[in-house]
């Protein structure tokens, strides 16, 4: 099919990710697991999730405070689509729990495209 079916998460550049961390879990109830991320059951796909990052080299080239992730039902088709519109993605990577590819929207923000496993946690 080729098309977002879902947010798999939003991750924020902070300056002490740490206290970041710790005022979402305060103020928000949420429970940050040892990798860094704040998860939420997806009902149908994947997870959701909200991570700071302390180190925002992930974000790069971005140098925005943000970067969204999106679950798509087709990765290859996503980006085939990406292709036709004259988007190139600055990376792509397969693993135990899916693939990812990264895009950059016209404002400089990081798209992260996520096709979760199907066997995958979530």
């Amino acid at each position: 099919m080729g098309q977002v079916v879902g947010i798999g998460g939003v991750f924020l550049k902070a300056a002490d990710a740490a206290a970041t961390k710790a005022w979402y879990a305060k103020v928000l109830g949420l429970e940050f697991s040892e990798w860094g991320s704040a998860m939420l059951a997806n009902p149908t796909i994947g997870m959701q999730q909200i991570a700071a990052f302390g180190d925002a080299g992930y974000f790069a080239p971005s140098t925005r405070s943000f970067m969204l992730n999106l679950i798509v039902d087709d990765l290859d088709a996503v980006l085939a689509r990406a292709a036709a519109a004259g988007v190139t993605p600055t990376g792509r990577e397969d693993h135990d729990y899916g693939g990812f590819a990264w895009l950059m929207d016209p404002d400089g923000v990081k798209v992260e495209l996520w096709q979760p496993k199907a066997d995958a946690p979530g």
